[in-house]
């Protein structure tokens, strides 16, 4: 009796690129928050300082919640139903973005302290950035054209995995 063991599952090949994305996002955003925070305090007082911490950290929150959400989605897959799981949880994440813009917007709107133009400054440039870092990763990233397809096996040749 033979038993063929079944192939170790890899990460799909989006997992490592989105994962990089991340940290260099996260490194990007320490960066701007440092640079935004002495800017936006010269420019424009404590008000500056803090219009611009809560632009790039809007900023930061809402595009990583999006890749988050893709990796969270990419542990269903090889499951049958990987599909609407997976379009469920981006769906639900950008549902959430979409409750949390408002919700920020609506906290944000009606305090003194909050200077416009500063907070649109750090949020338009945290954006760019981290699109920027997007494009570089992806452009950095080896991945096959068929990264995700496995190949059926001959069942009278055997398993050609070992």
């Amino acid at each position: 009796m033979s038993s063929v063991s079944p192939a170790p599952r890899r990460p799909l090949s989006s997992t490592p690129v989105l994962r990089t994305a991340l940290v260099w996002g996260g490194i990007v955003t320490a960066v701007l928050l440092v640079l935004g925070a002495v800017v936006g305090f010269l420019v424009g007082g404590g008000g500056g300082l803090g219009s611009a911490l809560s632009g790039v950290a809007v900023s930061a929150i809402f595009l990583a919640v999006t890749a988050i959400s893709i990796l969270v989605a990419n542990r269903w897959f090889g499951d049958p139903l990987y599909v609407p799981i997976f379009f469920g949880i981006v769906l639900g994440g950008w549902l959430l973005k979409l409750i949390l813009f408002i919700v920020a917007i609506v906290v944000l709107r009606g305090q003194g302290w909050v200077d416009p133009v500063v907070f649109y400054v750090a949020l338009v440039v945290s954006v760019i950035a981290s699109l920027v870092v997007d494009v570089v990763v992806l452009l950095r990233m080896r991945i096959p054209s068929v990264s995700d397809v496995t190949l059926p096996t001959d069942p009278d040749a055997g398993d050609r995995r070992s």
